[in-house]
């Protein structure tokens, strides 16, 4: 099993790791442990490279296949056994960080003030969007939600990451946002993600450390996709 270093340490830029084995054909290399975020939840993996020596490998995409991490590399593959060092294209996943924390204050936010559950999401570097279960909306509710979002994130909430057995994650109140319950029953270890006084949910993605680090978030579009589910899709600037 990889050690995977961004579950535990969302800030860690660089590591070194020894190359568990090698796929030549598809040009992927599994390392014993990683930084690089495998995507998931509605958030794209992380990039960058593996240097070794006067070689440096370009990560062009990560994802987990048949219960391991792989790191899919532009061209050729370091040998098995040998040692990399793992660097992460820390920009944009800093800006994925502050994209996927921001979606959290607006799930707090609603849940808190609507009782809205999720219906869907996605998001990219510095917007997202997600879908709401609202029976009736307008402008003036997106300008109060805006207005909302941005309270909870000037006021410097602190973000933490718990590992929760898991009964004891599921007697947290709305741990579950969204409509269907997506954790498999053979997941006994929950990984929580919780904004101080505001927001607590199940997650295995990426998050700064306290909401200031957001910026402000900007509703750039509204729509209803039906009869009850409505779409707010956000941008974050600096």
């Amino acid at each position: 099993m990889t050690e995977e270093l961004f579950s535990s340490d969302s800030y860690i830029k660089t590591f070194e790791a020894v190359v568990a084995e090698i796929d030549q054909e598809e040009k992927s290399v599994v390392l014993g442990k990683t930084a690089f975020f495998p995507g998931g939840g509605g958030q794209p993996c992380d990039l960058g490279v593996l240097n070794q020596g006067d070689n440096s490998y370009e990560v062009v995409k990560t994802a987990r296949k048949n219960g391991r991490i792989i790191h899919l590399l532009k061209d050729d593959v370091p040998e098995v056994g040998s040692t990399v060092e793992g660097t992460i294209d820390w920009e944009r996943r800093y800006q994925l960080m502050r994209t996927h924390t921001a979606l959290h204050v607006m799930c707090g936010v609603i849940w808190r003030d609507y009782q809205a559950q999720v219906t869907g999401g996605n998001m990219d570097i510095d917007k997202g969007r997600l879908d709401f279960e609202f029976e009736s909306f307008s402008a003036e509710l997106v300008k109060e939600i805006e207005e909302k979002l941005n309270i909870e994130v000037k006021a410097g909430r602190e973000v933490e990451v718990l590992v929760l057995p898991r009964e004891e994650a599921f007697q947290i109140p709305g741990l579950i946002r969204t409509k269907v319950n997506l954790l498999p029953e053979s997941l006994k270890q929950i990984r929580v993600i919780s904004i101080k006084d505001l927001d607590i949910q199940a997650d295995g993605g990426t998050h700064v450390a306290n909401t200031s680090e957001i910026g402000t978030i900007r509703i750039t579009k509204h729509k209803s996709k039906g009869r009850i589910n409505k779409r707010i899709e956000i941008a974050i600037d600096p």
